[in-house]
């Protein structure tokens, strides 16, 4: 058997996707490593959430269905925002 450590992370939710979830804060635990789309997929396994969002990650932003990714780490807070617009 192979242990492996479980990480804790709070899932904030803004904009739409607080509406979708019926949640503005969620403790997720999940087992590590893991990075920030493999987190985006547990998410929609859990709600019914718009592909138009990005993910916030220690102040850096990831689009979804971007290949960047960054590892999560114990304590990280997740932002789930509308997306960015230029100006």
């Amino acid at each position: 058997i192979i242990p492996y450590i479980l990480l804790h992370v709070i899932v904030l939710y803004f904009a739409k996707s607080a509406e979708l979830t019926g949640v503005r804060a969620e403790p997720i635990v999940l087992p590590t490593p893991i990075s920030s789309q493999e987190l985006w997929q547990q998410l929609l396994q859990l709600h019914l959430l718009d592909n138009q969002v990005v993910l916030a990650v220690r102040q850096q932003y990831i689009a979804i269905g971007d290949q960047v990714s960054v590892e999560l780490q114990e304590g990280d807070e997740v932002a789930v925002l509308p997306p960015l617009s230029g100006g």
